[in-house]
């Protein structure tokens, strides 16, 4: 059952947003005007009191500096802070060696206590990485920058995470949410406001900041990348082979010949190593290629299906569409290069 909306007569519902050294500036910036815009922008019924009060909190109060150097002001320590309705943690920035568990023993703690007080709990992106901590995502499903996929399957296997999803929702209240690549974040925030201000509201907030939902999913955005990181040497070099010869002729059974395997051998080691079979590995593959020549060139889409291996555009098309969840004309359509950026 979803909770109640926060906001009632007499108070404004309370939004923690939370800021901390590995926070990006951009994600935790913009949540904060949109959702201060309802009042400040004037979109609010006249009168209306203000639907959200929006403070950035953090271990200390003052001047933090986040991921990108850039300094932001903390409103409010949370120490400070016995309940909140809505709190959000901004995207963060993963260092090369991933994210390290322990650091934020306050946050993760105070987190835990705002939840067990009736808070929403909510991510941007790859926020979920420090809500995970807490363990309350624990058996429960949740999205995540498709970038950062595997280093949060790694990291948290309890979670069972959907990285082409948008908005995932979860919780027996409807009080875990997670938001997922980069400015999906748009698509949070207008959840949250026609959760607790009325559907009305957020559309006007979307018109009023040139918001888009993200209808489509975020499968369109994901770049497919084959695992590379298994112990199998065989398969690996047929990976590479691959990736250069994609484009031929029956590349399966190229590959097999190559290898000097059995067929069955050869396929069930490629779909233990990689997670897929060889003819969809290659699918992905030539998908891909697809959708670079879509965005930079003027081919038709005939002859970019001839290019990527295949005769049968009608096929093609089909593929492409299951692949990306769009269909080569709309991905060109969404993704194409603009003319005055081109050479």
């Amino acid at each position: 059952m979803a909770s109640p909306p926060c906001r009632s007569a007499a108070r404004p519902c309370q939004v923690s947003l939370v800021a901390l050294p590995d926070a990006v500036l951009s994600t935790l910036a913009g949540i904060f005007d949109v959702m201060n815009g309802v009042a400040l922008m004037g979109i609010a019924p006249a009168g209306a009191p203000a639907p959200f009060r929006v403070e950035i909190v953090g271990e200390a109060a003052g001047a933090l500096g986040l991921a990108s150097g850039v300094p932001i002001e903390v409103q409010r320590a949370i120490d400070t802070i016995e309940t909140s309705d809505v709190v959000i943690v901004p995207s963060v920035l993963l260092r090369p060696q991933g994210w390290e568990r322990g650091r934020y023993p306050r946050l993760v703690e105070w987190l835990h206590r705002m939840h067990e007080r009736g808070a929403l709990l909510c991510s941007a992106c790859s926020g979920v990485f420090l809500l995970a901590e807490t363990g309350l995502f624990d058996g429960r499903d949740a999205t995540v920058h498709f970038g950062y996929a595997r280093a949060f399957a790694a990291t948290y296997p309890a979670v069972t995470i959907h990285p082409e999803r948008v908005l995932v929702i979860s919780g027996r209240r409807e009080e875990l949410v997670s938001s997922g690549a980069s400015t999906s974040w748009h698509d949070l925030v207008l959840y949250l406001i026609a959760r607790h201000a009325g559907a009305t509201t957020a559309l006007e907030v979307a018109r009023l900041f040139a918001l888009q939902s993200h209808q489509d999913g975020l499968t369109p955005y994901m770049v497919f990348e084959g695992k590379t990181d298994h112990s199998d040497g065989e398969i690996r070099g047929a990976q590479r082979w691959l990736a250069e010869h994609f484009a031929v002729a029956n590349p399966v059974d190229e590959m097999i010949r190559r290898s000097k395997l059995a067929e069955r051998t050869f396929k069930r080691r490629f779909a233990t190593a990689t997670g897929l079979t060889p003819i969809a590995y290659a699918q992905r593959l030539r998908v891909e290629d697809a959708k670079r020549r879509l965005e930079r060139t003027d081919l038709s889409i005939d002859e970019i299906s001839w290019r990527v291996g295949y005769e049968d555009s009608a096929f093609f098309r089909r593929l492409f569409k299951r692949t990306t969840g769009l269909a080569p004309s709309a991905y060109r359509k969404r993704f194409r290069i603009p003319e005055f950026t081109r050479p």
